[in-house]
């Protein structure tokens, strides 16, 4: 059986800040893309996926500080909200167990 290791928690959480981090420097370029007329104009689809990986991140982050307060894997993922990145991380648990 693998050893807890007591800094897992304290990781997860600042990968979770890492991720906002992350976040937040889309979403800045986003906004300066969308304010450019032509470029919001012509790659709105290219806009969406700023949008997307936001919410990537924000759904990721959410889950790693979840674990960081102790909550199991499966309890976890529950709350994700975006069904695609729920089924990729559920079909993960179930290929590692």
């Amino acid at each position: 059986m693998a050893k807890t290791d007591p800094l897992a928690s304290f990781l997860h959480s600042a990968v979770a800040e890492e991720m906002r981090h992350v976040r937040a420097l889309l979403e800045q370029l986003a906004e300066v893309l969308a304010s450019d007329e032509h470029f919001a104009t012509h790659y709105l689809d290219e806009l969406q996926t700023f949008d997307l990986m936001i919410q990537c991140t924000d759904e990721s982050a959410a889950v790693l500080d979840r674990l960081s307060q102790g909550a199991h894997s499966h309890d976890a993922i529950a709350p994700v909200r975006l069904e695609a990145i729920q089924g990729r991380l559920r079909a993960a648990l179930e290929q590692a167990a």
